[in-house]
């Protein structure tokens, strides 16, 4: 039996004593008002958990009522009471956020499935914010982790834009989990039952991007032998991750914003219209603003993108979230591999406190994942951890004889590229690990080089003289 306060609002004195009545042998609380200023009145004094009111009423009608309500909770199921000429205003109460609505004469068995499914609904909604206030405490929150004040503030903010359908941009260095925080918005979402699929627009050849994103029917190009689905139609009624935005091509950009406007899609060779439901998510490492500024970013679609920013601040500014990664990382690790390490020696802990972490939570991920395979025991001591690891000072150009060093007159281009092949240097051409610590995606890196001439970094000092240590 149901112990939900159901708030009975209706001009009509029979009607409402008869309503009071009837909720109450269905095991409810009821309580009575006679019009909406009373009933808005009675709702702030008596806290209920549903309202049921008539539309037309003197002094203050429902419509008006449920915009007020609505102002002061979000836990309060509404459900308007309508004549049959009326359904159209009853509609429009749905839109401004009512549960459902009723026909008069009430049809008392309707009635009760209605009260029945909203008392579920808001059951369901307090112990689902019980479990995400449990989980913040415990620091964590759906894929993400952290106690610090900054992962805290991505929690408020995630929680906070994931039942919306608006679209969100995650900015921050490679490796700082900008993925996880997509997808815990999904999770979070109205959506979660649906597809996520997500697209790294860095790892796709220009000339395929298009049919990536939007589809291609038979023969659009060549090499187009069967018709193709899309990533917008893959994830229809779902998300949909746009990663490395800032890569994608200008011209495929100019498309996407038409899309997300028109909420319609034409595949490469098609001469229909699809209509598609995706919520679009867009992550990037570059800085929106600089990327619009050097025409990597249309303007226009970054401030459609960017209704709703969530930046990933990088490993070496919240540390202290580093133990409880640790475990995290440990336990998923361990199961992966089928091995037993299940936790690391202070002296570990210690180098990973003092470390800069340049690839941030995916280099901490992985330098985890490396020391579990090649741990025979149950402690991951310094032995396990790649050679060298941590023992490297902090460098600055006064002490550091691989530095990269600027005199009055060096261009952004010439020092870009000074930096580039001085970071490639350093990693013996280890092109993945350079872009991580450069924050800047692999593709990029590769266009970079490309423009220098070569793949190779040996063979651009050999063509223009990099300044040597």
């Amino acid at each position: 039996m149901s112990h939900e306060k159901v708030l009975i609002v209706e001009d009509e004195e029979n009607e409402r004593s008869g309503l009071a009545e009837l909720v109450s042998s269905w095991g409810y609380r009821a309580e009575t008002a006679r019009d909406g200023v009373e009933g808005l009145e009675k709702a702030g004094q008596w806290a209920p958990s549903i309202v049921i009111t008539d539309l037309k009423m003197p002094r203050m009608g429902g419509l008006e009522l449920l915009e007020r309500l609505a102002e002061q909770t979000q836990d309060l199921a509404v459900v308007m009471v309508t004549a049959q000429g009326t359904i159209d205003s009853a509609v429009q109460a749905m839109r401004m956020g009512a549960y459902d609505y009723i026909t008069k004469p009430i049809d008392t068995n309707r009635l009760r499935t209605i009260l029945s499914n909203a008392s579920d609904l808001l059951r369901t909604r307090v112990e689902l914010e019980a479990t995400r206030r449990r989980l913040r405490d415990s620091g964590s929150l759906g894929r993400l982790s952290g106690s610090s004040k900054k992962m805290q503030e991505i929690f408020r903010l995630v929680e906070m834009v994931a039942p919306s359908t608006a679209s969100v941009l995650i900015t921050g260095a490679s490796g700082t989990g900008k993925e996880l925080v997509a997808r815990t918005i999904h999770d979070l979402s109205p959506r979660k039952d649906r597809p996520f699929v997500a697209i790294n627009c860095a790892a796709i050849p220009e000339t395929l991007m298009e049919s990536e994103i939007f589809g291609h029917e038979k023969g659009a190009f060549t090499g187009a032998m069967e018709r193709r689905t899309g990533c917008f139609e893959l994830a229809e009624g779902g998300t949909l991750l746009l990663d490395e935005i800032g890569e994608m091509p200008i011209g495929t950009q100019a498309k996407l914003l038409r899309v997300l406007e028109d909420r319609k899609l034409r595949r490469l060779g098609s001469k229909v219209e699809t209509a598609v439901d995706v919520r679009v998510l867009a992550a990037t490492n570059k800085i929106p603003d600089e990327a619009v500024s050097r025409g990597e970013l249309r303007s226009d679609l970054y401030y459609r993108l960017n209704v709703f920013n969530i930046h990933m601040p990088p490993l070496r500014e919240h540390k202290e979230d580093i133990p409880g990664l640790v475990d995290l990382l440990l336990a998923e690790m361990g199961g992966k591999h089928s091995r037993k390490a299940s936790t690391v020696s202070e002296a570990v802990l210690n180098q990973f406190n003092n470390y800069s972490w340049p690839g941030n939570v995916r280099e901490l991920r992985n330098t985890i994942e490396r020391a579990v395979i090649v741990c025979d025991t149950g402690v991951i001591e310094t032995k396990h951890l790649p050679p060298g690891f941590g023992q490297a000072p902090l460098r600055t150009a006064a002490n550091d004889p691989d530095a990269v060093r600027l005199g009055v007159g060096t261009t952004v281009e010439e020092a870009e590229k000074m930096l580039i092949l001085k970071t490639l240097e350093a990693t013996s051409n280890n092109k993945t690990r350079a872009a991580e610590i450069l924050g800047i995606s692999l593709k990029t890196l590769h266009n970079k080089l490309k423009e220098y001439g070569s793949a190779s970094p040996e063979a651009v000092a050999g063509k223009e003289e990099v300044p040597s240590s």
